[in-house]
Order: C-alpha cells, then structure tokens, then sequence
C-alpha cells in the first residue's frame, strides 16, 4: 500500500510542478502589462457593474490566501473606495486565482472549472453588494497600514521570473501537501467507505462540509488535489466544492485579523457570507 502512495505522490506531485511553474510564469508575465494604478482609479467613479467586474478583475489577478488579501483590503477602504467593491474582492480574492483555475480545469476538468468560475463571481457580487446595502459599512474600524511597492507596469521577463519563483517558494509547498494528502486519500481510505458516506444524496452533507471548512486554513492550491481523489474516490462534488470555497475563502487566522479592522457584526456577516456562498455553490453543483 505505502509503495502505491509514494509512486501516486511521485505522479501527482511531478504533474502538478510543471502545470503549476508554467503557468505562474505566464501569468506573472500578464499581470506585468496590467495598469494597477487606472484600475484602482476606476474604483472611485465607475457605476456597479463596471466597479463589479474591476474588483473581480483585481481578484483574478492578485494570487492572494485569505490572510494576505486583508492588506490590500485595508489599503482599499483607505482610499475610500465603494465598500461594495471592497467586500467583493474580500470574498472573490482567495477563491479566484488564474494560476489555481488552470490547476483546477486541468484536474477536474474545465468544465468544472467554468462552472466555479461563474458561480463564485455571481455570489461574490450579490454578498458584496447586500452587506452594503444592509449598512455595514459602519462597522470598519480605523485602521493604518503602510503600502507596499507598486509593480512597474510593461513586458519584464526577468520581473515575471522573479515573481515566479517567490510564489513557488510560499505556495508551492501547499501544493505539494495536498498532493501528498490526496496521494494517502487513494492509498489508504478505502474507496467504499468515501462513496458510502460521502457520495450519496444526502442533501446535508453540503452544509456539513461548509461549516468543516471555514476553520481550516487551507489554501486553494492545496486543496485541489485533495478534491481529485476525493472525488476520484467517489465523494460527491457538492460537498467538495463546499468544503473547498469555504476553507480558502475563511480561515481562523483570517477572521483574527478581520477583528482587527471590522467590528464583531461585520465579522459574523462575513463567515455567514462565506457559509452562504460554499453552501449554495455546493448546491448547485449538486444539481448539475
């Protein structure tokens, strides 16, 4: 059996290296050519569905955790922008990452992907814009952070490889965890027992693995190939898309620095947010 592991590991570990090093490179090459400074002043005068889809476009291309999107959001509400198009990158930023959805499309399948892709967006939006229409804007605390250096905008292969290898070094390793807790899933859990409990139609499963999640402090990268032998072994996808929103868009390391900047009421709307949000996407992937 731990022979049958250590080759599964081997395999996942070696595809998901090339997938993920190519892709960073490329996309890092891309988020060079990306104006931040006009998309930000964007942010300040565009009506909501052109500042929608600037925060989602901001999400897409800033690969952050759920921890490390909090300074930008600090950044954010300094700068006074909408509080709708601040709560729409919280919850889009650690759920919508290029270099991850490529991962995604090329393990699970694109279609799987598209369908992630969409409804998180949706979601994102529609939560966004409820909390600041519910008047939760007057729960932000006055917070000062300092900026970070702003990227030099244009085509700069020897930036993109700089970038590339930074991020190998602090994501990759989750990669290779959930490429090594994936490989023990197939090896060691027997395939009957996951299809047995996990895979059926119970529809309160869903919520279950919403609510498992948001404790966890796991990030996207790690989980999908955790979700292929899950799903490989017979989990139901709804559940697995459950726990996996919830997991990367909350964590308890999150919410602690989340009470640094929001009141208590503002904090409990977000975990109720990101419950929501992993909960009716696990739903939907449950129908389709």
């Amino acid at each position: 059996m731990w022979k049958d592991v250590f080759f599964d590991f081997l395999s996942i570990a070696f595809e998901l290296t090339i997938l993920f090093f190519v892709i960073s490179f490329v996309i890092s090459i891309l988020q060079g050519l990306i104006p931040y400074e006009k998309v930000e002043k964007y942010l300040f005068r565009s009506n909501r569905f052109v500042g929608a889809s600037i925060s989602i476009l901001l999400a897409f291309i800033t690969p952050f955790c759920s921890c490390s999107t909090i300074p930008m959001v600090v950044g954010m509400l300094q700068k006074k922008m909408r509080f709708g198009f601040v709560m729409i990158f919280l919850f889009a930023s650690p759920v919508l990452d290029l270099t991850i959805l490529t991962l995604m499309g090329a393990l699970l399948g694109w279609k799987v992907a598209l369908i992630y892709t969409v409804i998180t967006i949706i979601l994102s939006i529609m939560i966004g814009f409820a909390l600041e229409a519910l008047g939760f804007e007057s729960s932000v605390k006055n917070v000062i952070i300092q900026g970070g250096k702003q990227q030099i905008p244009g085509l700069n292969l020897k930036l993109a490889w700089k970038e590339t290898v930074v991020l190998m070094k602090t994501v990759y390793p989750y990669l290779i965890i959930g490429a090594l807790i994936g490989s023990l899933i197939h090896g060691a859990v027997p395939t009957e027992f996951i299809s047995t409990y996990l895979g059926g139609n119970q529809w309160w499963i869903i919520p279950l693995a919403a609510i498992i999640g948001i404790p966890l402090y796991i990030r996207l990268s790690t989980m999908i190939p955790i979700a292929q032998i899950l799903v490989a072994q017979g989990m139901a996808l709804g559940p697995v898309m459950a726990i996996m929103i919830s997991s990367t868009g909350a964590s308890l390391p999150e919410v602690t620095l989340l009470n640094s900047i929001f009141h208590k009421r503002l904090v409990g709307a977000f975990l109720l947010s990101v419950f929501l949000i992993s909960t009716l996407s696990g739903t939907i992937f449950y129908f389709v």
